[in-house]
């Protein structure tokens, strides 16, 4: 049987990062993914934003590979050609009622490293988003776009020249620790990993209890966000990032809106929780909902406004009902220590897939010496 010194189970942003950063330094390093083409799940699936890392606990890895991330993406796309733009965005209140939490929010982002922020007034909102209604907002110079599929290819391309080897069409079915090594059985063929990662998104407790893994217990509970976009002829509503207030949950950023690098504005994403993690159709909401919830920010919107566009499914950690956010899981697996567990890597893992690569190379390398 074929030995490789590194299999990456998932060929997400997150997966091909690491791919990148484990070719560079190790021969051998081998890339398995489920689906016909990379980045075909959440990694494409979302609003394409570089977080500035605001939201999360501080000292959380959350928040120190998101501010991480954040500029090694900047550097990472400015080096190789992948489309991105530093536009800033506003996190806004629409009520006098808010604007303490809005406040208590810029601290946490302070906390966190996020440099830049600042509280601005309802008349500096209108001169740079005439259609915004706010009582305030906090500004967030670091934030920007990123076309997160060219972003994936650009992970993995490098990766391929250093030498990995990616495969498609290649469904773990099954994985067994075999001395010094862990035996992994795909719809490709068979190999054994001197060291086996784990980074396969939605489905990360799937392929742990596949090893019969106690992180196994860490389950992903699948939550589906829709997007609507605003029709031909009404994107000057939006000329850059506008985000409400946090799900007082930490279930999402809320239903924000975000002028894409060509033009368009998305409107979204909705979130809720989902039994089946690849139904991506059923229950979609009508445009009338993403009306209601945008319209705080954006009075001016209306359902004519709007049209369906895609839908994405986040990887969270916390079920529902929970009020208590979750953070990434980067370890190695105490049962098997050749093998380093990635799980619950929802956003902001797009921002954070650099930083994230970092961290897995440096358990990679206890792992093989």
């Amino acid at each position: 049987m074929d030995r490789a010194n590194v299999v990456i189970i998932g060929g997400g942003v997150v997966g091909c990062a690491i791919a990148r950063a484990a070719s560079a330094k190790w021969k051998d390093v081998l890339l398995l993914e489920q689906m016909p083409k990379l980045g075909m799940g959440a990694s494409s699936r979302n609003s394409g934003v570089i977080h500035s890392g605001l939201y999360y606990t501080p000292g959380s890895l959350k928040a120190k590979l998101c501010v991480r991330g954040n500029r090694l993406t900047y550097e990472f796309c400015a080096a190789h050609g992948v489309p991105h733009r530093n536009t800033g965005k506003l996190v806004v209140a629409t009520s006098r009622e808010q604007e303490a939490t809005l406040a208590e929010l810029m601290e946490r982002g302070r906390a966190n490293g996020v440099t830049g922020l600042r509280i601005v007034d309802a008349a500096a909102v209108r001169a740079r988003e005439p259609h915004i209604a706010a009582t305030a907002a906090i500004e967030v110079p670091s934030t920007g776009i990123v076309a997160s599929e060219e972003l994936v290819k650009a992970y993995a391309r490098i990766a391929a020249e250093q030498g990995a080897d990616i495969v498609l069409h290649a469904k773990v079915e099954k994985l067994e620790a075999a001395g010094g090594a862990v035996r992994v059985k795909s719809s490709a063929g068979e190999i054994e990993a001197r060291c086996l990662v784990n980074s396969a998104g939605l489905f990360a407790d799937d392929v742990a209890g596949l090893l019969g893994s106690e992180m196994a217990k860490h389950k992903i509970y699948p939550v589906r966000g829709e997007y609507c976009e605003l029709v031909r002829g009404r994107t000057d509503l939006v000329r850059g990032l506008v985000y409400p207030l946090p799900h007082p949950e930490g279930l999402s950023l809320g239903v924000h809106l975000t002028k894409t690098l060509y033009g368009g504005v998305l409107v979204g994403p909705t979130a809720h929780y989902i039994a089946d993690k690849n139904d991506y159709e059923s229950n979609r909401p009508p445009v009338e909902d993403f009306v209601r919830m945008a319209q705080p920010m954006l009075p001016e919107i209306r359902a004519e406004d709007l049209r369906p566009s895609y839908t994405g499914i986040r990887a969270k950690l916390a079920p529902p009902g929970s009020h208590h956010p979750s953070d990434f899981i980067i370890e190695r697996d105490k049962q098997f220590p050749n093998v380093v567990q990635l799980i619950g890597l929802e956003s902001p893992a797009l921002t954070s897939a650099g930083a994230i690569a970092e961290m897995v190379e440096g358990l990679i390398g206890e792992v093989l010496g």
